[in-house]
C-alpha cells in the first residue's frame, strides 16, 4: 500500500461491510487505496469528516432525466446536479424519452450526451418492445446499458408490452436481470371511468392494487417458466409484498421513498403533486411496504425521479401528468426515517448501495473497500434541515416535501475521488462516466 494518497477523508465514521467505525479512507487515482489511520502528511488533500458518517456512494437505480425530447422538464446535466446535491453518486436513467431508448444508436446518443456533462456516474436502461426483441441480447451488453426495462402497464411515454407472449419473448432472449413496471393494462382500461375529474385521490382507485398484483403475478409466472431473473420496480401494495416474499429466487424488489413516506391523506393537501404511477395508496399499503423492508423482502430503493413543471402538474386531474421529483430528496427523507428508528443506517446502506451493486452486478461500486471506486455519500445524521423548493436543483423546481423538516442531511458527494458537492455547493466540473457491469465488461483498450 502506498504511503501517499491523492485524498484522505479523515476522522469520519465509515459504514461498510464491517459495520460502523472511526476510520480514515485513502484514495489514489479515483479508487479506494487504503482504510485505516493516516497522517495528514500522507495525503495531497485532506477532507475533515469529524462528526460525519461516510457511506458508500448512493446509487439511485430509477430516474427519468427527460433528455432527449423533454428538456423543458429536466436534462442530463440538471438531473445529475440534483443527484449530487442530494448525495447521490450514480443513477440509472429510464428509456421513455423522445426518441425512446430502444436502439443502439439511441443508447450511444445518451452516453455521448452524458459523458463529461453529468455530475454523477450513469447508466441507461434500454426499453424492451415488441419490435426490438431480437436486438435485446446485444443491446443489454452495450457500454452504458443498465439492462432492459419493460412497461407491462402504460405510464409516461409510449413504451408498452401488455401481452404475455410479448413479455415472454423478451424474457426468453435476455441474459441480464430485466426491470419491470407492473400494472395490468386491461384492468387500467376497464377502470378508466373511475377517475373523478378534479380529484387526484381517485388515482389509486383507478390504478388499484389488483392491477399491480395481477401484473406482478403474471410477470413472475413467466419468469419462472423461462428461468430468468426479474426486478419489480416501485412496489406499492400490501398484496404484492405478500406475494413477492415467496418468489425471491426469481424476483428482486424496489420500493421508493415516497411510497414509504406518503399515504392517501397527502392528496388532500397536495393534490396532483402526489400523483404517481403506480399511485400513493392507503396507509395499510405503506405499512406493508415497511414490513417488507424490515423482513428483507425489499432489495433496493429507487427514487423514480420523474419531473414535470408545476404548470403541467397543476392541470386538473386526470389531465395532470404522473410523476414528481425525488433524486435530490432520497437521502434526506430516508435519513429522517433512520433518525425516527424505522430502519438502521446499515439497512439504508444495503438498500442504496450494496443492494444495487448486488442486483445489477455493478463493477467496483457499492461498498467502501480497497480497489473500489472512491464514491462516497458523506452525511450528518444529526443535522436538522427543512426541505424547500428553493433547494431543488431540478429544472422542475419543486418537491412534494417542501416545508418538511428532516433529521439527517447529505454534506458531501464524492464520485471516483472527486469532491463534486460539499456543504450545499458544487465544487468540481461535471465528469460523469458510464457505470460498468460485471456481466457486460468491455475488453481493455
Amino acid at each position: 500500500m502506498s504511503d501517499t494518497f491523492d485524498l484522505v477523508l479523515k476522522g469520519g465514521i465509515v459504514v461498510n461491510q464491517d459495520g460502523e467505525g472511526a476510520r480514515d479512507v485513502g484514495v489514489i487515482d479515483g479508487r479506494i487505496a487504503g482504510i485505516g489511520s493516516f497522517g495528514r502528511e500522507q495525503a495531497g488533500e485532506v477532507i475533515d469528516c469529524t462528526g460525519l458518517h461516510i457511506l458508500p456512494g448512493v446509487i439511485d437505480t430509477q430516474v427519468h432525466f427527460r433528455e432527449p425530447g423533454l428538456e423543458h422538464k429536466e436534462d442530463l446535466e440538471s438531473g445529475s446536479r440534483a443527484a449530487v446535491m442530494g448525495g447521490v453518486t450514480a443513477v440509472f436513467e429510464m428509456p421513455n424519452t423522445n426518441p425512446l431508448t430502444t436502439s443502439g444508436d439511441a443508447l450511444a446518443d445518451k452516453v455521448k450526451r452524458a459523458t463529461g456533462r453529468m455530475h454523477c456516474d450513469f447508466a441507461f436502461f434500454v426499453g424492451g418492445t415488441h419490435d426490438n426483441v431480437k436486438d435485446l441480447p446485444e443491446l443489454e451488453m452495450l457500454p452504458g446499458a443498465a439492462g432492459i426495462k419493460v412497461f407491462i402497464g402504460s405510464s409516461t411515454g409510449s413504451l408498452l408490452v401488455a401481452d404475455d407472449p410479448g413479455v415472454k419473448a423478451i424474457l426468453q432472449v435476455i441474459r441480464r436481470r430485466a426491470s419491470f413496471h407492473c400494472e395490468h393494462e386491461p384492468r387500467l382500461d376497464e377502470r378508466r371511468g373511475l377517475r373523478v375529474p378534479g380529484d387526484a385521490s381517485s388515482h389509486p382507485v383507478w390504478r388499484d392494487e389488483v392491477a399491480a398484483l395481477t401484473a406482478t403475478h403474471r410477470l413472475v409466472s413467466l419468469a419462472k417458466e423461462v428461468g430468468k431473473r426479474v426486478h419489480v420496480l416501485h412496489v406499492t401494495s400490501a398484496e404484492e409484498m405478500e406475494y413477492l416474499r415467496n418468489v425471491k429466487d426469481v424476483a428482486t424488489v424496489e420500493v421508493t421513498p415516497h411510497h414509504l413516506t406518503m399515504d392517501a391523506s397527502w392528496y388532500q393537501r397536495l393534490g396532483t403533486l402526489v400523483q404517481m404511477n403506480p399511485p400513493v395508496r392507503e396507509a395499510r399499503h405503506r405499512d406493508a411496504i415497511w414490513r417488507g423492508l424490515a423482513e428483507g423482502v425489499v432489495d433496493v430503493l429507487g427514487s423514480d425521479h420523474a419531473p414535470h413543471t408545476l404548470e403541467e402538474k397543476q392541470k386538473p386531474y386526470p389531465d395532470s401528468p404522473s410523476g414528481m421529483t425525488g433524486v435530490q430528496t432520497l437521502v434526506p427523507i430516508m435519513l429522517d426515517h433512520v433518525a425516527a428508528g424505522r430502519l438502521s443506517l446499515a439497512r439504508f446502506v444495503d438498500l442504496s448501495s450494496a443492494g444495487p451493486a448486488r442486483i445489477f452486478n455493478i463493477a467496483t461500486k457499492g461498498r467502501i473497500a480497497v480497489g473500489y471506486d472512491a464514491d462516497f455519500t458523506v452525511v450528518d445524521l444529526k443535522r436538522r434541515e427543512t426541505i424547500r423548493n428553493e433547494w431543488i436543483a431540478s429544472k422542475a423546481g419543486w418537491t412534494p416535501y417542501d416545508g418538511v423538516e428532516v433529521t439527517g442531511w447529505p454534506v458531501g458527494t464524492f464520485v471516483r475521488g472527486q469532491k463534486v458537492m460539499w456543504q450545499g455547493e458544487l465544487t468540481a466540473p461535471s465528469k460523469g462516466t458510464p457505470v460498468r457491469f460485471m456481466e457486460a465488461l468491455q475488453p481493455s483498450s
